[in-house]
C-alpha cells in the first residue's frame, strides 16, 4: 500500500514538509551520538545549565500530592504571585485577573496565533519555532531585516516600512529580548521608537522576555512600560529558574486585551485543559522571590556574563565577528570571512557548516537557516550551557565571591566550554 498517497493517511499540508524543532533535533542527536561513544559538546539545545533553586524544588516535592484539575487560566494564587512580580519589577499595575498560565510558553504562543487572526511579524534572526508555528496554523508570517551592525535588532523604522502601505491590517509582533539567538538587547529609547510604531499602527505585541531575568546587570525593561494597551508580556521558569522540563509559562495581558485572553483560555479549555497542577504550586515560590532567589539570579549572571565574554573575546581572536551578548546565553557568530576556505571543503551553507563542524570536532551549534536566513548566511548558533552550572555557582559564590571571575574561572568551572573554543580554532585554522 503507498501510504502517504493514501486518503486514509492525509497529512495536514500546513504541516508536511515542516521538520521537528531544530533545537529539540539536535539535542536528541547529540544525545545518541553520545550514547554511540562520541565526545559531543551540546551547544545546541538552549537548556539552562542552572539547577532549579533549592526553595523551588522543596515546594514541589511538598506539593506532589496535588491531584485536582485547576482553573483553565491557572493557580489563583500563582496568577497573584505573577503579578506581583510583574508589578515590582515593572514598576506595573496589572492584576490576577491579566494572568494567564500554560504549559510552556511555546503552547501560548500557539494558541495566541489561534485566537487572534492576524500575520505574523518576526524580526530575522528569531527563535526557530515562531514561524513553523504560524505556518501549521495557516498565518503569513513576514520578516523583519535587522543587520549586524545594528546587533541584528529590529528598528521602529523597518518596522513602519513593512505596516505603513496597509496600515489597517491586523498584526502580532513579536520582540524577543535579551535575544535568541543573538544574545543582545535593546536600549530604552529603541524600545519607546518601537512602542511608537506599535501604538501607531495598533499592534498586538507579544514581548517575550523569558531571558529578561538573565540580563547580564539585572537591568531588564519590559516594552509593556511604553506600550501598556497593546504588549502581552510573555515568561515563565525555564531560563531563569533551570526549570525547562517543569513546563510552565505565563502571558501577562492588558486589561485592554481581556477578550483575547479569554479566547485563549476556550482554546485552552479544549485542548490542553490546565497546566500541571504540583508545578504550578511549586511555581509560587519561584515568582514570590526572596533573598535566597536574589543571590541565585545574582550569581547565575555573573556566571552567564564572564561565559559569554570569554567566548566573544575568544571568536572574534578567530576573525569570526560576533555581536557581545548582553544577557541569555547565546552568541551569534558569522563565519563568513572563511567562505573560501570552507568552499574548498565543498561547505556553502549554514547546514553544511554545522554538520562537518559536529563530524569534525564533536562541537554542536544549529545553523543560520534555522532562525530565518537564507542557507547562505554562513553564520550560526551558539548555546553556552555545557557546563555543570551547580558546580559553577557554588564557585562563583565560594572562592571568587569576592573577585571578579576571570579565565580561571572559565577553566575550573567551564572547561567544555574552553575545549569547544580550543578544538573551532584549530579546525578553521586548518581550512
Amino acid at each position: 500500500m503507498d501510504i502517504q498517497n493514501d486518503h486514509r493517511f492525509a497529512i495536514n499540508l500546513n504541516v508536511r514538509g515542516i521538520q521537528p524543532s531544530a533545537t529539540l533535533r539536535i539535542n536528541e542527536l547529540s544525545n545518541q551520538l553520545r550514547s554511540e561513544g562520541r565526545d559531543i559538546i551540546k551547544l545546541g539545545l538552549g537548556q539552562s545549565p542552572f539547577p532549579v533553586p533549592d526553595r523551588v524544588v522543596a515546594a514541589l516535592r511538598d506539593h506532589a500530592h496535588e491531584k485536582d484539575y485547576l482553573p483553565v487560566k491557572g493557580l489563583r494564587s500563582l496568577r497573584e504571585s505573577i503579578a506581583g512580580y510583574i508589578n515590582r519589577s515593572e514598576r506595573m499595575r496589572c492584576t490576577w485577573e491579566d494572568v494567564l498560565i500554560g504549559p510552556g510558553s511555546k503552547e501560548l504562543l500557539f494558541i495566541l496565533q489561534l485566537a487572534y487572526y492576524g500575520d505574523l511579524l518576526i524580526p530575522r534572526p528569531s527563535w526557530v519555532s515562531y514561524a513553523p508555528q504560524a505556518r501549521i496554523i495557516g498565518r503569513s508570517v513576514h520578516w523583519l531585516p535587522t543587520h549586524a551592525e545594528n546587533n541584528w535588532q529590529l528598528t521602529a523604522e523597518e518596522l513602519d516600512i513593512i505596516c505603513r502601505d496597509d496600515p489597517s491590517r491586523p498584526r502580532i509582533l513579536i520582540l524577543n529580548y535579551p535575544s535568541n539567538p543573538t544574545g543582545c538587547t535593546y536600549t530604552d529609547d529603541q524600545l519607546l521608537a518601537i512602542a511608537n510604531v506599535a501604538r501607531k499602527y495598533r499592534l498586538i505585541l507579544l514581548s517575550d522576555e523569558i531571558y529578561g531575568e538573565v540580563h547580564f546587570e539585572g537591568r531588564h525593561k519590559s516594552i509593556a512600560r511604553y506600550y501598556p494597551e497593546g504588549t502581552i508580556i510573555s515568561t515563565g521558569l525555564s531560563k531563569w529558574a533551570g526549570a525547562g522540563g517543569w513546563r510552565l509559562g505565563t502571558f501577562i495581558f492588558p486589561a485592554e486585551l481581556r477578550p483575547l485572553q479569554d479566547a485563549m483560555a476556550i482554546i485552552a479549555s479544549e485542548t490542553y485543559t490546565a497546566t500541571s497542577a504540583p508545578i504550578q504550586h511549586a511555581a509560587i515560590a519561584a515568582f514570590d522571590g526572596g533573598a535566597d532567589l536574589d543571590d541565585y539570579l545574582v550569581q547565575s549572571r555573573r556566571v552567564l556574563k564572564v561565559v559569554g565574554e570569554y567566548l566573544h573575546r575568544r571568536l572574534i581572536d578567530m576573525k569570526v565577528p560576533t555581536q557581545k551578548p548582553e544577557g541569555a546565553f547565546y552568541l551569534f557568530p558569522d563565519f563568513s570571512a572563511y567562505r573560501d576556505g570552507l568552499a574548498k571543503r565543498d561547505i556553502k551553507t549554514s547546514p553544511a557548516l554545522c554538520q562537518v563542524l559536529l563530524e569534525d570536532t564533536g562541537i554542536a551549534i544549529l545553523p543560520a537557516s534555522d532562525f530565518g536566513f537564507v542557507p547562505d548566511q554562513l553564520s550560526a548558533r551558539l548555546a553556552f550551557v555545557d557546563f555543570d552550572g551547580t558546580a559553577a555557582l557554588a564557585l562563583a559564590g565560594g572562592d571568587y565571591a569576592e573577585k571578579p571571575l576571570d579565565d580561571g574561572f572559565i577553566n575550573a568551572a567551564c572547561p567544555r566550554l574552553k575545549l569547544a573554543m580550543d578544538k573551532l580554532e584549530a579546525w578553521l585554522g586548518e581550512l
